[in-house]
């Protein structure tokens, strides 16, 4: 599930038995990166405030667009497959999703689409590269400066996420084998691979 001895949950305290309780309301099971997180609940408490603060002013699809554009960048195969899944879910086809996971800029998306998802991969990747220009090309597409600053605290937040999981080697969850079609699943494992069944309790993240 990941490198660190977590908490057992007879043994935790309120915090972690909330989060816990939380998941298992939410989605059946409790994910592999909530289990790290016992080890710091309040971390966790304080991830999901701030994550909700930059979702709350955005268009869940770009959100998640961008995430998926960070995730991708960064080689979170566990932020790729909990945001792809999302996507599936609630925007997409397979096929199309295939393609925009595979290159977003054969994808058939919108021109506004492409140009957020180059620039939150380009955040990710390396910040200090984003010049003018790159937030002049947004403006182009008619967003304003709280939507580019939102598109760029998200994929900001999601290098703190990605790479925390990744760092303490939390598996993507089991779940995933089941709940995304072959193809998707292939194309979403950027990085670490999906964990085995039997060694996983998972949910989006």
């Amino acid at each position: 599930m990941s490198y660190l001895d977590t908490p057992k949950e007879a043994q935790a305290g309120d915090d972690v038995t909330r989060q816990f309780a939380a998941d298992r309301a939410r989605h059946g099971y409790v994910a592999n990166y909530t289990r790290v997180f016992a080890l710091r609940p309040a971390v966790l408490d304080a991830w999901a405030g701030l994550n909700g603060a930059i979702k709350a002013g955005m268009d869940h699809r770009r959100y998640e667009l961008a995430t998926l554009a960070a995730a991708r960048r960064l080689r979170s195969s566990y932020c790729a497959l909990a945001h792809g899944a999302l996507l599936r879910q609630r925007y997409f086809d397979a096929a199309t999703l295939h393609r925009v996971a595979v290159d977003h800029h054969d994808a058939s998306l919108d021109p506004v689409d492409v140009a957020v998802m180059d620039f939150a991969e380009k955040v990710a990747g390396d910040p200090t590269a984003v010049t003018a220009a790159d937030v002049e090309t947004l403006r182009c597409h008619g967003l304003g400066d709280m939507e580019i600053f939102d598109i760029a605290l998200t994929a900001a937040a999601r290098c703190f996420f990605s790479t925390v999981v990744d760092a303490v080697g939390a598996e993507p969850d089991a779940e995933y084998r089941s709940s995304l079609e072959p193809e998707l699943r292939q194309v979403l494992t950027v990085g670490r691979a999906i964990a085995t069944a039997g060694r996983s309790n998972g949910s989006p993240v």
